[in-house]
């Protein structure tokens, strides 16, 4: 990513991300689709071709979601012991909805904070 020298009011990049906002100016859209990163923004004009989060998002989702459904999966089962089927009809659902819904949230949360410290592609020093 090359050295941003346009001014502008620092941003929250943790409320930039949340709302799918550019990091720079925090008004224009970060994604052009569901999960899709635009090619720029249409307020400040920045290049989003620095924005890689690569497989960051999905390892989250699938901890915090996995954490939270399978923790709530084990505590009615102690307690209730239900049948299979009602933990397939409740547990299946809810972590399809909830993985969509917070991926693009973790997503944009992470591009955002991307862009705020200045992370790059790793590089060896030569020291020639």
């Amino acid at each position: 990513m090359s050295e941003d020298k346009a001014i502008w009011p620092p941003v929250e990049p943790i409320a930039a991300g949340l709302k799918g906002r550019c990091p720079r100016c925090g008004e224009g859209k970060l994604f052009s689709s569901f999960l899709s990163v635009g090619k720029e923004c249409g307020v400040c004009g920045l290049d989003y071709s620095f924005a890689d989060a690569g497989d960051g998002p999905a390892v989250f989702v699938i901890l915090i979601i996995g954490f939270v459904v399978v923790g709530l999966a084990l505590w009615l089962e102690v307690n209730f012991g239900p049948p299979l089927w009602l933990h397939l009809l409740l547990w299946i659902p809810l972590t399809v909805v909830l993985s969509l819904g917070s991926l693009r949230l973790i997503k944009g949360v992470l591009i955002t904070l991307q862009y705020r410290n200045k992370a790059a592609e790793g590089r060896l020093d030569k020291g020639e």
